[in-house]
Parts: structure tokens; C-alpha cells; sequence
């Protein structure tokens, strides 16, 4: 397998090299999804020279394959389904709920872990850059961008080192306006993982690390 992103630092870099070129205004913020997508976002800030921040989102997995996303929820109690992933895996309503439950305690103890003395996120009028390590299903991105357009961002930016083909039109088609960077859409696209050749679970402690050591908006 070629070009795969060394780890996440080096995506994160090259992202920022990639962003610099938009000519983001005064007063851009770059949000990294958690966890995974806080790593790289802070180095596409630090090489942008813009803060970092972060926003809380959660996959709603398939019970018995929870890495199968049929949904995502995100800070602010947004929540987007996946119809198509529902009906093929046979979720019913009562577990869309159950998960929904569960995923919303582990994403109020996260922000409380990450966010710490930070205030609340203040969007209005912003540019937004939103940053993960890459996209699959596309349902953690989707509850992000409706997150912050509903919390003011004036102009939404999806970033990301690697995506399948055409995840940006469908995204774009999804939500007019919005604007997309992909470095690499490779085909067959398989799993985000598989595009860096070290790919380790992220934990807490690295977030709010790379969180305190970035400048906040």
C-alpha cells in the first residue's frame, strides 16, 4: 500500500499546508473531532498560526458492530441517522435510543474532560475549519457541520487527510455552501485506518495535551 500518512502529526501538517492556500481570514478557528481528529487539527493550527478548539462528536455504532456508524451525535444535542444503514442492519427504533443514551453520557463526560475552563464554543460570524483524521461514513462530519452552523459559523470548511471518492460532493450536495479539502481519496477506500502507518488509539490525555498547548480562540 502507497502513500499513507506517516501518523496523524503528519497528516495534521499537511493539511495546513493545504488550508494555508484558501487564504482563511482573521479570526478562523480550527475544531478537531474528537479524539482522533484533535491530533491532526492541532498541527494543521500550529502551522496556520490559528487556535484550536475542539468539538465533542460521537458515533452511534450498530449493536454487535459498533464501528459500523448508523449515526453520529455531536455538542449542542444534534443527531443525524443514516436511513440507509438502519434498514440493512436491521436497527430498531428501541436500540437507535438505547445507543443514542449511551453515547450521549460518554459525550457530556468528554467535554467536561477536554473543555475543562475553556468557555463555550462562540461561533457566530466565524470561519470554521472542521478537522477529523478522515472520513468513512461521513455521520460523525454531517452531525458536525450542523453542530456549528447551528451554534453561528458564517463559512464551514471540512478538512480532512483522507475520504473515499466524491464524499465532498455528497457533502457539499448535503449542505450548499460548505467547502471541502481531502488530500487523498484513495479507491477501494476500505477503513481511515489503513491510510496512516501508525494509527493508535487516541486517549484523553493526549487531547487536552495537545488542547493546552495550542492557543484557544
Amino acid at each position: 500500500m502507497t502513500d499513507r500518512f506517516a501518523d496523524r502529526r503528519e497528516a495534521g501538517r499537511l493539511l495546513g499546508e493545504a488550508l494555508r492556500r484558501l487564504g482563511l481570514p482573521p479570526g478562523t478557528i480550527i475544531l478537531g473531532l474528537a479524539r482522533g481528529g484533535v491530533i491532526v487539527a492541532a498541527e494543521a493550527a500550529r502551522a496556520l498560526g490559528l487556535p484550536l478548539d475542539v468539538l465533542v462528536v460521537r458515533k452511534l455504532g450498530v449493536p454487535g458492530q459498533p464501528e459500523l456508524a448508523f449515526g453520529a451525535i455531536a455538542t449542542g444535542g444534534r443527531r443525524v441517522l443514516n436511513p440507509g444503514v438502519i434498514a440493512e442492519a436491521g436497527v430498531t427504533d428501541a436500540e437507535i435510543e438505547a445507543v443514542t443514551r449511551e453515547e450521549e453520557r460518554e459525550l457530556q463526560r468528554r467535554e467536561a474532560a477536554y473543555r475543562g475552563n475553556r468557555p463555550p464554543l462562540d461561533l457566530r460570524g466565524r470561519t470554521v475549519v472542521l478537522v477529523d483524521d478522515g472520513l468513512a461514513t461521513g455521520a460523525s462530519m454531517r452531525v458536525a457541520i450542523e453542530a456549528v452552523r447551528a451554534l453561528g459559523a458564517d463559512r464551514v470548511i471540512v478538512a480532512v487527510p483522507v475520504a473515499p471518492p466524491g464524499v465532498c460532493e455528497e457533502l457539499a450536495a448535503d449542505f450548499p455552501g460548505l467547502e471541502c479539502v481531502v488530500l487523498r481519496t484513495p479507491d477501494p477506500f476500505y477503513a481511515v485506518g489503513l491510510w496512516y502507518r501508525t494509527f493508535p488509539h487516541t486517549s484523553d490525555d493526549e487531547v487536552t495535551a495537545a488542547l493546552a498547548a495550542s492557543p484557544a480562540a
